[in-house]
């Protein structure tokens, strides 16, 4: 297991790999993202920003998604995975934040985690991107690259990794360290190819050198 200092190291040098990470589901505001992370649970954010470039021009807050028939929003979103749970926890969602928060998105875990289709990590993501507050959004990125890293075990609950993380990092790193997880996770220490050889944390990383001996290069 990594140390708090290596686990700080570690983040840092992903930072410095992706200068630019940041959220990569478009939105205008708070209740978009929202939606938008909704829609991205097991899909691709490209091809969320790609349903929600017109979805969002159509929608804009919620009393929109309730106004119409939940097989009109099911066709607006059909290329999603999951099209129609999702169109029923988006109306449902709406429906609550008018009800019973003002048609505001609401700002805390327990108020977000009570909306259809909201759990901990679309939470995280929501206080963090949307409302500037510390968390850490554990996807499959972040868990992989956690667990590759040796930060945290392999066993672990997605919870667990949660709260590791935070146990390790200052507070004021987290909401960025989510952002440099993802995108180190996304675009170098890939799921089926991640690039070992080239990889500057490669000396602390136990998956790391397992695939290095399997490719036949040296760690």
């Amino acid at each position: 297991m990594l140390t708090n200092k290596e686990t700080v190291m570690c983040i840092k040098t992903m930072a410095e790999m992706f200068p630019t990470a940041h959220c990569e589901l478009e939105h205008k505001n708070t209740f978009e993202l929202l939606v938008a992370v909704v829609l991205s649970a097991q899909c691709t954010d490209i091809l969320v920003n790609r349903v929600t470039a017109s979805l969002f021009e159509k929608y804009h807050e919620p009393r929109d998604y309730i106004s119409v028939p939940v097989e009109e929003l099911e066709n607006d979103i059909r290329s999603i995975g999951l099209y129609r749970n999702k169109a029923k926890n988006i109306q449902a969602l709406s429906h609550k934040i008018m009800m019973e928060f003002d048609g505001e998105v609401p700002r805390t875990h327990a108020e977000l985690e009570s909306l259809p289709g909201v759990g901990r990590k679309t939470a995280n993501v929501v206080l963090s991107v949307g409302f500037g507050v510390p968390a850490i959004a554990v996807d499959t990125h972040v868990e992989r690259v956690s667990k590759r890293l040796g930060i945290c075990r392999w066993k672990d609950s997605v919870i667990e990794v949660e709260k590791t993380l935070m146990r390790k990092l200052p507070k004021e790193m987290w909401s960025e360290a989510h952002h440099d997880l993802i995108f180190f996770g996304r675009y170098h220490c890939k799921a089926k190819k991640p690039e070992c050889s080239t990889c500057p944390l490669l000396y602390l990383c136990r998956e790391g050198k397992k695939q290095a001996k399997a490719r036949g290069f040296d760690g």
